[in-house]
């Protein structure tokens, strides 16, 4: 009898292994280079150990069982009293143990490193690769810092537990805790990011306003981590919009009154708690001056955009690995699909956008540690906008792309993917949609002519180095001076979206390998309306086996 084994359909061919045990810092070329660049190489070596933990099995598992194991709702203790708590699997503990012992928080505001917030962009980059969910409450308690410094009193009150590296979970007075982590709430429903239609009301305690302390009753329609220690949250005063800072529970360790009516059920993001909120007579400290609170936690607001573009370069990064990864290791029609042409075409395209959303991140991080530079403190307010916008839509079609690369194994469960791609538009809605980000971006032109100076000193620091490039250069400013105050609002997305690729196509050609610049000006900045149309794998040459093999994990 011939034919195969009874046995042999038992055996497992031409499935890729899976990416578990390789460093998530060091195979990163794009991410290892802007850290050396901007920072030095101890700098790096200090990454080393969250790139090993970031990058094994066993971060891998618990990001999945985080979002499989969602957080559920404990509004009221077995006796009916009122408790309000978030109960968690602990894989979502496992991880912001971690997140947070690894500095990722609010640590750099506290540091005497030269280079900490480049330092933790580089490590949120890698860590944010376990599972992003988890990188909210980080990020969050990260920007609350520079808002709090509107009142030395609260900042030196709570910096100090923002900064720190120990996770110490649960409701308990902040005097009592190790460490502490912070929310925000702006949003309503009638308004969103129209703030200054909020109608949750602060009244000053006892009538007193310089007391500092208030009452609020309203709601607020999108909150996350509501476990959260304190949160920055805006209400009307008689003075206007005004920001508060709102502990979860009061110095004499009662609850404070907040009431969470539900979580929200969400596309992605799924790990993480993002609450309905209603304020009764719950106590808050005013932070700044009455009237001012939009401008007080717009200092937030920065930060967390910083973050959202951080955090989809990394899901980018994700994406692209997991791609590479498996055309590596896959076979089809007599060789690795990675040696296909066309699949080399395709990973490469995706391994560009990548590593020009890395580059442009760690940029702003530099900036963020170069914070009082007046040229950095321009490029900051102009490139933060850009590349919000740009970077953040750019990630929902790397992760659809990257997804199809592994066919239907990217498409169960068992993979990452799924989480990557459901996860892929967040950034881009949250702390302002992509209209937000570029009316940002005429505001900051039209009131602020500093800006465009840093941002032309930034792209021209690579004139002269490629055609393309000065000739896209060239076509940002045809376009803005054919600009009217009657067009300019109908062309702001264009507008936006071919500065920002401008801007990463002048840090690539200074900073990336030839090969990956010239693929990027060659396929970015050629069509007017603004470069890439979002279809991958359409590239008319370049080394294409090189950036495939540069993108590729390794595991040593």
């Amino acid at each position: 009898m011939t034919g195969a084994s009874p046995a042999s359909n038992r055996l497992v061919l031409n499935q890729a292994p899976l990416l578990a045990g390789h460093n998530v810092v060091t195979s990163d070329h794009a991410l290892t280079e802007a850290v050396l660049r901007h920072a030095d190489q101890a700098t790096l070596d200090s990454l080393v150990g969250l790139g090993f933990e970031a990058g094994s099995e066993e971060a891998r598992e618990h990001g999945l069982l985080a979002n499989k194991h969602t957080p559920t709702l404990k509004p009221v203790d077995r006796y009916g009293n009122r408790i309000d708590e978030v109960e968690f699997h602990p894989s979502w503990h496992w991880l912001m143990e971690r997140g947070i012992g690894h500095g990722l928080a609010a640590t750099p505001w506290e540091s005497d490193d030269p280079h900490a917030h480049l330092r933790r962009a580089a490590g949120y980059i890698a860590w944010y690769q376990t599972e992003p969910g988890h990188g909210c409450p980080i990020t969050m308690t990260y920007a609350a810092v520079p808002a709090l410094r509107a009142d030395d009193a609260l900042a030196k009150e709570w910096t100090p537990l923002l900064a720190s590296t120990t996770y110490d979970f649960g409701l308990r007075p902040h005097e009592q805790k190790l460490g502490a982590l912070a929310g925000m709430g702006m949003t309503e429903r009638q308004g969103g990011s129209d703030v200054r239609t909020n109608v949750t009301v602060a009244t000053p305690l006892s009538g007193d306003a310089d007391s500092g302390v208030y009452t609020l009753r309203g709601h607020k329609w999108f909150t996350s981590a509501p476990m959260n220690d304190m949160f920055l949250v805006l209400a009307q005063t008689e003075g206007g919009v005004t920001c508060f800072v709102l502990p979860r529970v009061l110095p004499d360790g009662t609850r404070n009154t907040l009431d969470v009516v539900r979580l929200k059920e969400k596309l992605g993001n799924r790990s993480n708690a993002s609450s309905e909120l209603e304020f009764n007579d719950t106590v808050a400290w005013r932070l700044g001056d009455e009237g001012r609170g939009v401008r007080t936690i717009i200092e937030m607001v920065a930060a967390t955009r910083l973050d959202c573009v951080l955090g989809s370069a990394s899901l980018m990064r994700r994406a692209v690995a997991e791609a590479s990864w498996h055309v590596a290791h896959r076979s089809a029609f007599g060789s690795r699909l990675a040696d296909k042409p066309l699949m080399q075409n395709v990973i490469a395209d995706l391994a560009v956008e990548s590593e020009a959303a890395t580059v442009l991140g760690m940029r702003l991080a530099a900036a963020v540690d170069d914070r009082n530079d007046e040229h950095e403190k321009a490029f900051r307010r102009i490139a933060l906008p850009l590349a919000k916008f740009w970077v953040c839509k750019r990630t929902i079609a790397v992760t659809g792309e990257a997804l199809e690369c592994l066919g239907g194994n990217g498409y169960v469960e068992d993979s990452a993917m799924p989480l990557l791609y459901r996860e892929a538009p967040v950034n881009s809605v949250w702390e302002g949609s992509g209209n937000v980000n570029a009316l940002d971006v005429l505001r900051a032109l039209s009131r602020e002519p500093e800006v465009l100076d840093a941002y032309l000193t930034e792209v021209g620091r690579a004139r002269g180095a490629d055609a393309r490039l000065d000739a896209a250069i060239a076509d940002v400013l045809q376009l803005l001076g054919s600009l009217t105050p009657e067009t300019m609002e109908v062309n702001a997305r264009r507008l936006t979206g071919r500065m920002a690729a401008v801007l990463q196509a002048s840090l690539l050609v200074r900073f990336a390998p030839a090969e990956v610049a010239d693929i990027f000006c060659a396929s970015r900045l050629s069509a007017a309306g603004g470069g890439h149309d979002g279809t991958f794998g359409m590239l008319a040459g370049g080394d294409l086996a090189a950036v495939v093999e540069r993108t590729t994990p390794v595991i040593a």
